[in-house]
């Protein structure tokens, strides 16, 4: 009776740390829990935070890309090199990856981490993005690739994590998708 007093006890604990922390404090912690050090991005509004803490914290290598397919070559590189990374990018941007994935990432077995900052939804104003958005998740399920969206703080963690400890265990990438719902996405000036 203690023991599952003692856990529920813990289990209380762990929700109320994991609903305390933001979304880019939890992607911090995760990455550095699972030796994820190289973070190549493409920049992003949704992202600036997690990308600003990033770049302060020396555990991390990280910089600016010129494109998608580039940051997934340099993570692509230093996996076979023996380093971990992820790479952060909008859902515009993943319309141009099909390619890297489907001849790169996936026939070689590389556990790419991608964090996609979803745009196209809930109140989107670019008919553009709206397109990509409603063809990503298919290009995903078309590849057999891994994916999941994040809508809820206090599912996170658990997402993130077990994602990337699957994603390296099964040498296969996987795509994190960050809702609006979890980030609360691009605001828009009128």
């Amino acid at each position: 009776m203690a023991a599952s007093e003692g856990q529920m006890a813990s289990q209380s604990l762990n929700e109320k740390t994991s609903q305390s922390k933001t979304w880019h404090q939890v992607v911090l912690q995760t990455l550095k829990r699972n030796d994820i050090r190289l973070v190549p991005y493409v920049p992003d509004r949704v992202l600036t935070t997690l990308i600003k803490e990033i770049h302060a914290d020396p555990y991390f290598i990280s910089f600016p890309t010129a494109r998608e397919e580039e940051a997934v070559g340099i993570v692509s590189g230093a996996w076979m090199g023996g380093m971990r990374g992820a790479v952060l990018m909008q859902t515009s941007g993943f319309a141009t990856l099909a390619n890297v994935l489907a001849s790169l990432a996936i026939p070689y077995q590389i556990p790419l981490i991608m964090f996609v900052s979803e745009r196209g939804t809930l109140g989107e104003f670019n008919y553009g993005q709206s397109l990509v958005c409603r063809t990503m998740r298919p290009v995903l399920d078309s590849l057999a690739m891994e994916h999941h969206t994040a809508t809820r703080l206090d599912e996170f963690e658990f997402i993130i994590d077990r994602s990337i400890k699957q994603a390296i265990t099964t040498q296969a990438p996987v795509a994190l998708i960050l809702s609006p719902l979890l980030t609360g996405g691009k605001v828009f000036d009128k």
